[in-house]
């Protein structure tokens, strides 16, 4: 089947110029896509914190300019030099450097490398699939080393860090899924009712937990999701129990971990660093068939909400202030 492919397409493009760092919509070439294999109708995306700070204009996400960015992008396939999947075939793709090194999500076509692209479980849709996005992804792969270090319903409280965030929100869900007892950390204690509505059996303050501040602290969490570093990330570890995990995918609170080994050589804790950029083709397609199973339509729409590419410029600084609950969902023809 021969699809046509269009002339030009609708991008959300970042510029550099004598005025600064700007954002503009734009009718682009598609003669300018960057180099790839296969061609993507885009009908959705997502906003992420490190979509937020590109878009705002913040330096250290996109490494040139003018740059498309959005990490996360799902639509259909328009052609594929490797045949690797045929066209009109609906996939996702997250990681891999796009909306950083090239042209991301926040655009109508994509040209990608077929490699990067996970089919689209069965019985979902394009908008379900950036609902997940990065952040719902970032957050399977947490539960699923959780998990992989011998993580069960019933051993004890597991914590989740930045809980009202993205991702905090999705590992919350997940595990709450999975029949484990949820303790969500947040400071945004008007989240509570959300964060139980989720699952958490109980909700703290991030003060509660930063207030840790020893070495070794009373032995608390069975396993921990963590989304934030810095002293959240200290305090959570310090307070581990013996044999637990700790999955760490976020710096939203700091980039530094002031610790000690303790932990790790008298408790035997395990800290596991989760990277969803370069994440392997078989876990990926292992952690999407989960959420598909985990993570139905219906259950994420309390954490999702829906907007336009147009609406991006304003919603850039809601994340990066903290202000954005669970998930954003891109129409990228709004």
């Amino acid at each position: 089947m021969t699809v046509p492919i269009p002339d030009s397409f609708r991008a959300l493009r970042v510029h550099k110029d004598d005025h600064g760092i700007h954002a503009d919509l734009q009718t682009v070439p598609t003669a300018d896509l960057p180099a790839g294999d296969t061609l993507v109708r885009v009908t959705h995306s997502s906003l992420n914190y490190k979509d937020g700070l590109a878009v705002a204009g913040r330096p250290g996400v996109l490494r040139t300019y003018p740059m498309t960015p959005g990490i996360d992008l799902a639509g259909t396939v328009l052609h594929d030099d490797t045949g690797t999947h045929a066209p009109g075939a609906p996939v996702i793709l997250t990681g891999w450097g796009i909306g950083e090194r090239q042209d991301g999500g926040y655009a109508t076509l994509a040209r990608v490398q077929s490699q990067w692209l996970v089919p689209q479980p069965d019985g979902t849709d394009a908008a379900w699939a950036m609902g997940i996005g990065t952040a719902g992804f970032t957050a399977m792969l947490a539960v699923l080393a959780l998990e992989d270090h011998g993580l069960t319903p019933g051993d004890g409280e597991v914590l989740v860090t930045g809980a009202a965030g993205g991702v905090g929100s999705t590992a919350v869900a997940l595990l709450s899924a999975a029949g484990h007892t949820v303790t969500a950390s947040t400071g945004r204690t008007e989240e509570t009712e959300y964060l139980k509505s989720l699952g958490a059996a109980t909700v703290i303050g991030r003060d509660d937990l930063t207030a840790l501040t020893r070495p070794l602290e009373k032995e608390r969490w069975a396993g921990v999701v963590d989304t934030v570093g810095g002293t959240t990330l200290a305090a959570a570890y310090a307070s581990t129990r013996t044999h637990g995990s700790l999955a760490v995918c976020g710096l939203a609170g700091g980039s530094t971990l002031q610790t000690s080994v303790f932990p790790l050589i008298l408790r035997g804790v395990n800290l596991l660093g989760i990277d969803s950029v370069t994440c392997p083709m078989p876990r990926r397609r292992a952690a999407w068939t989960r959420l598909a199973r985990d993570l139905p339509a219906g259950r994420l729409d309390a954490v999702t909400q829906v907007r336009g590419l147009s609406e991006l410029p304003a919603l850039a600084p809601e994340i990066l202030a903290g202000r954005v609950r669970g998930r954003t969902v891109i129409d990228v023809n709004g």
